[in-house]
């Protein structure tokens, strides 16, 4: 059988997409040109909203395990602290500050999370041609593959663009790149910097003549340069990061022994459009950010995550129109995100003196208000994203029942909850971090009803491997779950003053597998929501295919500079 999903790029978004589908039950096909996972160091920041997505795949505590978790941000002007923030204040996570990884320790992670789903990816095998037949819900797409082995010609109802900036995909379907090229050239390097301070703060030193960023990560340091663009494309020497650290750092800091050094561009920009039919556009394919606040890296992850559960549903059978919120959402997230980091860019390098007094005013005094870190700690997490205008939510009759905390097109909030039947999980954020639909009952015997229902109907549809059912009982409640627990629902008592009590005799929501509340109904409401979810069982996975060279190899092992 061929799988219904062919992804083009085997870097973090389209790991992460393939991952998402084969968790939630449906096979794919991913091909990289490359020899195997990457080996260049480019993104070393994971905020919460990627770490979340990554967690619900079963990979972010193995990254933990290797991250250097950061513990702020500074801000310097002419050797003068001006400014700064704190990590890890964040709530209502169970990310509440950044950690340091290099990229390829998240590929890595995020390969082997697939390999343990019964994927593989292969390698050296690039998409060429690809041609689009037909439109709407009866759409396919014919690509040509090419790999040591000769070529083949592969049409699947779906194809995942992921295939970075010079996307072969985005240029065949005719989307353009919106946006500009900064005009200075940046260097990168990777290293031990012997000086530097012990607490893993990122330092932004802002000259008059360019920029000086430090990055701690484990094992050493990066430090980040901006130059007058000079057409040259080679790796900065150690000596020249020397010189400049010496020019725009505090003093005292040596840089050596790197193992990774870079002089690249920089970039913002967006795709007008992320979809064209059944091709759908992801990651670096469709946004191009600078290097400020490291979102690249996180934007693209969350990108593969959406596109991944949100296909797996229409592959099994929900309505097709689901897809149509691609675009709607994660275009949004993505002009931010991209804005947000030009202005950073832009900020470090203005040249007039008053302007950068102005600037460095304005640093002071909004640090000092502490409205640098409730406003820009936010932006770059990633978790406060809206969606209440997207296609794929809705408030369904009675959703007035439901409490103010619970919002459509917004995060579900947590709260505390005591096990019943399930498992033994103590938050309701602990719930909704399997990736999975979840549907919520909440109230006494007449929501465990409705749950009863609901999970009956999933069992009968085979999709109850891809939907949890909780029905949460108010504080108090003396309610009987054996029939929810024989029809296969979990159980759990809300403790306390009932943060989730709303109105009536209760309610019902259905939580995405990202977290988001998709629709809000009244108890009356269960069939309508129903609708809303997979009909069909999860596909059986195809023969697996051998890997090609390079398959599986570590990181480290490979050559060195490589990337997609």
């Amino acid at each position: 059988m061929t799988p219904p999903v062919l992804i083009v790029g085997a870097g973090p978004t389209g790991l992460t997409a393939a991952c998402a589908l084969r968790g939630l039950g449906v096979p794919c096909r991913i091909v990289d040109r490359r020899r195997g996972p990457g080996v260049a160091p480019k993104g070393l920041v994971l905020w919460s909203g990627a770490l979340e997505c990554l967690h619900r795949l079963g990979v972010a505590r193995t990254l933990a395990a290797e991250a250097l978790p950061l513990a702020g941000a500074s801000y310097w002007s002419r050797g003068r602290r001006i400014g700064g923030v704190r990590f890890g204040g964040l709530r209502g996570t169970a990310f509440p500050g950044p950690l340091c990884v290099p990229q390829p320790v998240t590929e890595q992670a995020l390969h082997t999370r697939l390999e343990e789903l019964g994927g593989t990816v292969e390698w050296e095998t690039e998409a060429t041609d690809l041609t689009v037949h037909g439109a709407g819900d009866g759409a396919a797409v014919s690509v040509v593959l090419r790999s040591s082995g000769g070529t083949e010609e592969v049409t699947v109802p779906w194809l995942i663009g992921a295939d970075g900036a010079r996307s072969t995909v985005r240029e065949s379907v005719g989307i353009p790149f919106d946006g500009h090229t900064f005009d200075r050239t940046f260097l990168i390097g990777d290293g031990v910097l012997s000086g530097a301070p012990d607490e893993a703060e990122v330092q932004h030193h802002i000259a008059p003549d360019g920029v000086l960023v430090i990055v701690p990560q484990p094992g050493g340091h990066r430090v980040f340069f901006d130059l007058e663009s000079d057409g040259r494309s080679d790796p900065p020497s150690s000596a020249l990061l020397q010189r400049l650290l010496d020019q725009r750092g505090p003093g005292g800091l040596r840089f050596h022994d790197a193992w990774w050094t870079s002089r690249f561009q920089v970039h913002a920009k967006v795709a007008p459009r992320f979809r064209a039919g059944p091709v759908l556009l992801a990651g670096d394919a469709v946004h191009a950010h600078t290097t400020a606040g490291g979102q690249g890296l996180n934007t693209g992850v969350q990108d593969g995550y959406d596109i991944g559960w949100k296909l797996a549903a229409v592959v099994r059978g929900q309505d097709p129109a689901l897809l149509d919120s691609f675009e709607a959402e994660r275009r949004p997230a993505s002009v931010r995100a991209v804005r947000n980091g030009d202005q950073q860019i832009r900020l470090w390098l203005l040249r007039r003196p008053l302007a950068r007094a102005a600037r460095d005013t304005a640093l002071r005094a909004l640090s000092g208000a502490g409205l640098l870190e409730s406003r820009v700690i936010p932006l770059l997490a990633q978790l406060d994203l809206d969606h209440s205008g997207s296609p794929a939510v809705a408030d369904l009759a009675g959703a007035a029942d439901a409490p103010r905390a619970v919002r459509t097109g917004r995060r579900a909030p947590d709260a505390a909850l005591v096990p019943v039947h399930g498992p033994a999980a103590l938050t309701l954020h602990a719930h909704l971090a399997e990736g999975r639909h979840t549907l919520l009952a909440y109230g006494g015997q007449a929501a465990g009803e409705r749950a009863a229902h609901a999970a009956g109907v999933l069992h009968r549809r085979g999709a109850d491997d891809a939907v949890t059912v909780l029905w949460i009982q108010p504080p108090g409640t003396a309610a009987d779950p054996g029939r929810a627990i024989a029809a296969g629902a979990r159980v759990a008592r809300e403790p306390g003053h009932g943060a989730l009590r709303g109105g009536c005799a209760g309610w019902l929501a259905l939580v995405r597998p990202d977290g988001v509340l998709a629709a809000r109904a009244g108890l009356t409401g269960l069939d309508a929501l129903l609708d809303r979810l997979p009909r069909e069982r999860a596909l059986p996975a195809p023969a697996r295919a051998g890997p090609r060279s390079g398959a599986g190899r570590n990181p480290s092992s490979a050559t060195r500079g490589r990337s997609g």
